[in-house]
């Protein structure tokens, strides 16, 4: 398959808690003159919506594919999929349900999951969101590394519960074509090479990486959200993904 640089459409998504928003800094650093960046808010993470604490994987699975179709994306045109953190299990299921349709994926600290695979799934059935926690609780889960102060009160102004069902579904996967998308993995907390090791390993979060054809690893070392922490060289790893030819 070749794309051309000429339309070439990014979507970017965040992780828990955030919607389009996160990448606002990104955007203000992507080159888009030879392509269109475009930032989502997934169902279940729009803090208008009365209804978002009932929002599931599949239902933002949908929104993503919906995004395409108005978009015009297409087997001939596919998009640079760019998915940060929690937002791994939604694109998974778009890439087993139209891998055709995604040239590159570029996971920024994240990865593609396993079929079965669920964020929290002994979260309890009373608990119909998980808001974000306390940052000395986060900072065990994952590295604040380059983030000042007010990015952190940014984030915890702005940031939306994430909604139960989100965290307790696990993804079903089949389709092995979504192994054959051209894979572009930004490793920022974790290195590359340990991220490699974990994965022929066997390691559960990681063990889908080893299954990707077509993969090229980026070191770009800061904390868990290097959309703030490292904007301007995160859009240009995204940048340069998207205008590969190949």
């Amino acid at each position: 398959m070749t794309t051309t640089p000429s339309n070439k459409t990014i979507i970017l998504i965040a992780g828990h808690w955030l919607g389009a928003w996160a990448w606002d800094e990104v955007l203000e650093h992507l080159e888009t003159d030879h392509s269109r960046a475009i930032a989502v808010t997934l169902p279940g993470l729009d803090g208008d919506d009365p209804e978002r604490a009932t929002k599931t994987l599949d239902d933002q699975a949908a929104a993503v594919l919906d995004i395409f179709a108005r978009l015009g994306v297409s087997e001939d045109q596919p998009a640079t999929v760019v998915a940060h953190s929690g937002a791994n299990a939604p694109v998974s299921l778009v890439l087993d349900r139209h891998p055709e349709l995604v040239h590159p994926v570029v996971w920024v600290d994240s990865g593609p999951l396993a079929t079965g695979s669920a964020f929290a799934p002994d979260l309890p059935e009373r608990l119909e969101q998980l808001p974000l926690p306390s940052f000395e609780v986060l900072a065990q889960q994952a590295s604040l590394d380059g983030l000042s102060t007010a990015v952190l009160e940014r984030f915890r102004a702005r940031a939306v519960p994430e909604p139960g069902p989100v965290l307790r579904q696990p993804v079903e996967l089949m389709n092995d074509a979504r192994r054959k998308v051209r894979t572009v993995m930004v490793c920022c907390s974790i290195p590359s090479a340990q991220v490699l090791e974990l994965a022929h390993a066997g390691h559960a979060m990681f063990a889908e990486v080893a299954n990707i054809e077509n993969l090229d690893v980026i070191d770009l070392p800061t904390g868990h959200w290097p959309m703030w922490s490292r904007p301007r060289d995160l859009a240009k790893v995204i940048q340069t993904a998207a205008t590969r030819a190949n």
